[in-house]
C-alpha cells in the first residue's frame, strides 16, 4: 500500500484551478452601465433597511412630505415614513429600555419633581430606539420636545412612527434627501406658538440652521447641549469669533462620552456594520484606520482581535505613539492605499480620503466612515459622468471606474454603524444620560453661572452617570474611610479625580 504524499493523486481540475486562481484579482472587463442619476436618486428611495427595520419593502415611494398622516389621537404634527409601523417601533423602544437602566432610574426619581418643567427642547440626533428612550425620559422630566434626524440614513422608521403615535412631533425618515433634511429641521424650529428654549444637537446642523434662519430665537434659548466632535468644533469656532450667544455644554468630551460611547460602542459596532453590508471575513484583511482617537482605538482593537492586519494614520504624535505601543503600524495613507482591503475614517476632519486616494485603491476596496462628519471621504468627487454607480444593496454602492475597477462605498461616506447596522444600547444609555443631565444643568442653572461659552460637563455628573450603570453588573464600589478621604484631600462622595485626570 502506498503511504504519505505519494498516495494522493492531484486531480486535473485542481491543477487548472491553481493556474487560474490569479484571475480572481483581475478587474472585470465588462460593466453593466447604469445612469448616474438613476443610481444616485435610488439612494434615497430604498424601502428596506440593513438594520433590523420593519419597513415594508412594498411601501409606495411617495415622499412622506406629500402624505397626509394622523396618529390615533388625530394629531398630524409630525412627518414620518409610515405611522402604521408604530406598534413595531414601540416594541423596539421597550427592548431598548431594558438596556438603559440610568434613564429609567431618572424617570423614577422624577416622579416627585420635574426638573425640566417648562423646558421646550428642539433636538437633532439619530432617531433610534435608544434616542426614543431619551426623548420619552425628557418628557417624563417635564419637557416638551420637537425632533429631527441628524443623519439621512440612521432613522429607524418604525421608531419614528412610535414616537409620532405617542404625541412627539418627529420629522424624520430613513433615506431623506438633502432638501428633506433641512426641511425637517425647519419644521421642528419654525412652528407658530412654540419657541424652543433648549437645543440638543448632534453635529451642529440644528444650531447652524437657527443661527442662519432664526437668530432672534437665541434671546429665549438658555443653552445648547452638543455631543459630537464636529458639532463641538463648530461651537468652539463660534465662541472664538465672539458669535456664541448662549452657554453650550460640550458633552462629547465628557469622560462618559469619550471613554465609553466613542471607544466601546465603536469597538462593538464596526464589525457589525461591515459584516451586514459586505458579508466579509476579517481574518488576514489589510485595513487602514485613519485617526487613533477613541473611535479609532475601538475600531482597531476589534479588527485586530479578528485577525486583520491594521495600519493607522495620525496627525497627533501622542495618539500616534499610542498606536505604535498597541502594536499597529503607523503609516501615511499614500504608503498603503494601493494594498489595503478596507479604508476606515475616524477623524471628524474633511477630505481625509481624497479622489487621488480613491483612484489608487485596489479593485473591490471597501471604503467607509466611522467619524460623525460625512466630509471625511470626498464622495462629491465621485459624482462624475465617467464613473458608474451601482446600488447593490441598501447603503452599499459599487463605484466603477472606466477600466472596470470598482470600490465598495458604504452609506455614501456617512456614519457606518448607525447607517448600516445598530449600536449597543447599553453604551448609548451612558451617553443619553449624560445628555439628559447636561440639559437639566443648563436649564436650571442660576443666571450668571454659565456665560456665553463652551463648558465641559461637571465631573461630579460624569461620576453620577457611571454610578447609575454599575448596578447592572452587580458591582460594589469601595467607600473611602474618613482617614483615607482626608489623606487624599477628597470628599468621600467625590469627585474623585481632578479635571486634568486623563482616565
Amino acid at each position: 500500500m502506498e503511504t504519505g504524499a505519494s498516495a494522493f493523486h492531484v486531480p486535473e481540475w485542481m491543477i487548472q484551478f491553481a493556474d487560474q486562481k490569479q484571475e480572481f484579482n483581475k478587474r472585470p472587463t465588462k460593466i453593466g452601465r447604469r445612469s448616474l442619476s438613476r443610481s444616485i436618486s435610488q439612494s434615497s428611495t430604498d424601502s428596506y433597511s440593513s438594520a433590523a427595520s420593519y419597513t415594508d419593502s412594498s411601501d409606495d415611494e411617495t415622499s412622506p412630505r406629500d402624505k397626509q398622516q394622523k396618529n390615533s389621537k388625530g394629531n398630524s404634527d409630525f412627518c414620518v415614513k409610515n405611522i402604521k409601523q408604530a406598534e413595531f417601533g414601540r416594541r423596539e423602544i421597550e427592548i431598548a429600555e431594558q438596556e438603559m437602566p440610568a434613564l429609567m432610574a431618572l424617570r423614577k426619581r422624577a416622579q416627585g419633581e420635574k426638573p425640566l418643567a417648562g423646558a421646550k427642547i428642539v433636538g437633532c440626533t439619530h432617531i433610534t430606539a435608544q434616542t426614543a428612550v431619551l426623548m420619552e425620559t425628557l418628557g417624563a422630566l417635564g419637557a416638551q420636545c420637537r425632533w429631527a434626524a441628524c443623519n439621512i440614513y440612521s432613522t429607524l422608521n418604525e421608531v419614528a412612527a412610535a414616537l409620532a403615535e405617542s404625541g412627539f412631533p418627529v420629522f424624520a425618515w430613513k433615506g431623506e434627501s438633502e432638501d428633506d433634511f433641512w426641511w425637517c429641521i425647519d419644521r421642528c424650529v419654525n412652528v407658530e406658538g412654540w419657541q424652543p428654549n433648549m437645543i440638543l444637537d448632534d453635529g451642529g446642523d440644528l444650531t447652524h440652521w437657527i443661527y442662519k434662519k432664526y437668530p432672534n430665537m437665541f434671546k429665549k434659548i438658555k443653552g445648547i447641549v452638543e455631543e459630537s466632535v464636529t458639532g463641538v468644533h463648530r461651537l468652539y469656532q463660534l465662541s472664538k469669533a465672539g458669535k456664541l450667544c448662549v452657554p453650550a455644554m460640550n458633552v462629547n468630551d465628557s469622560v462618559t462620552k469619550q471613554k465609553f460611547d466613542n471607544l466601546y460602542c465603536c469597538r462593538e459596532s464596526i464589525l457589525d456594520g461591515l459584516k451586514r453590508t459586505t458579508d466579509m471575513m476579517f481574518g488576514g484583511k489589510q485595513v487602514v484606520v485613519c485617526g487613533y482617537g477613541e473611535v479609532g482605538k475601538g475600531c482597531c482593537a476589534a479588527l485586530k482581535a479578528m485577525g486583520s492586519i491594521v495600519y493607522v494614520t495620525e496627525i497627533d504624535p501622542i495618539c500616534a505613539l499610542q498606536a505604535c505601543m498597541d502594536g499597529f503600524r503607523l503609516v501615511k495613507l499614500n504608503e498603503v492605499i494601493r494594498q489595503v482591503d478596507i479604508v476606515i475614517t475616524c477623524t471628524g476632519n474633511k477630505n481625509v480620503v481624497t479622489r487621488e486616494h480613491l483612484d489608487r485603491m485596489k479593485n473591490s476596496c471597501i471604503v467607509c466612515n466611522m467619524g460623525h462628519s460625512n466630509t471625511e471621504i470626498d464622495v462629491a468627487s465621485l459624482r462624475t459622468p465617467e464613473l458608474t454607480w451601482e446600488r447593490v444593496r441598501s447603503q452599499v454602492d459599487h463605484v466603477i471606474w472606466p477600466d472596470g475597477k470598482r470600490i465598495v462605498l458604504l452609506a455614501e461616506g456617512r456614519l457606518l454603524n448607525l447607517s448600516c447596522s445598530t449600536v449597543p444600547t447599553f453604551v448609548l444609555s451612558i451617553t443619553a444620560t449624560t445628555q439628559a443631565l447636561a440639559l437639566i444643568e443648563l436649564y436650571n442653572a442660576p443666571e450668571g453661572r454659565y456665560k456665553q461659552d463652551v463648558y465641559l460637563l461637571p465631573k461630579k455628573m460624569d461620576e453620577y452617570v457611571a454610578s447609575l450603570h454599575l448596578p447592572t453588573f452587580d458591582a460594589h464600589l469601595t467607600e473611602l474611610t474618613d482617614e483615607q478621604a482626608k489623606y487624599l484631600g477628597l470628599n468621600k462622595n467625590g469627585p474623585f479625580k481632578p479635571n486634568y485626570y486623563r482616565y
